[in-house]
């Protein structure tokens, strides 16, 4: 049992080197996010939506991008369509959203659309740094 924990914890550790993104369920994420002092990212997408299907490929797939969000975000998904009350609380019209929260969970703000892997790069660090202040 011991050997299974040591080789999954290495698994998670190399997945997340790799630069891919680790990502929470909402409860989780926020409880993530008090507890590491880390701003939250939650991406809003759904199944159909190709534009989704796009940022995950293209700006999610980037090494650069995980690896920047892994370091100082905690990375939420959810499926509009299949959580359709969140999707609601946080006024989502349209997909692709992005939301950024505080450590705490409030809400700093939000941007639609799709965008590229160095305009997302550009806008997490405009976050993190707290230049929206």
């Amino acid at each position: 049992m011991l050997i299974t924990f040591f080789i999954l914890t290495n698994v998670f550790s190399i997945a997340a080197s790799a630069g891919e993104i680790i990502w929470h369920d909402y409860e989780k994420g926020l409880a993530l996010g008090k507890s590491s002092n880390k701003k939250i990212m939650i991406n809003f997408y759904a199944d159909w939506c190709g534009y989704c299907k796009k940022m995950e490929k293209e700006t999610f797939g980037a090494a650069k991008v995980a690896d920047y969000l892994n370091a100082n975000f905690i990375a939420i998904r959810i499926n509009s369509d299949k959580n359709m009350e969140l999707a609601r609380a946080y006024h989502v019209t349209g997909l692709p959203v992005t939301w950024f929260l505080t450590e705490n969970g409030d809400k700093i703000g939000n941007r639609p659309g799709w965008m590229n892997a160095g305009t997302f790069l550009d806008l997490l660090e405009y976050v993190y740094t707290d230049s929206y202040k």
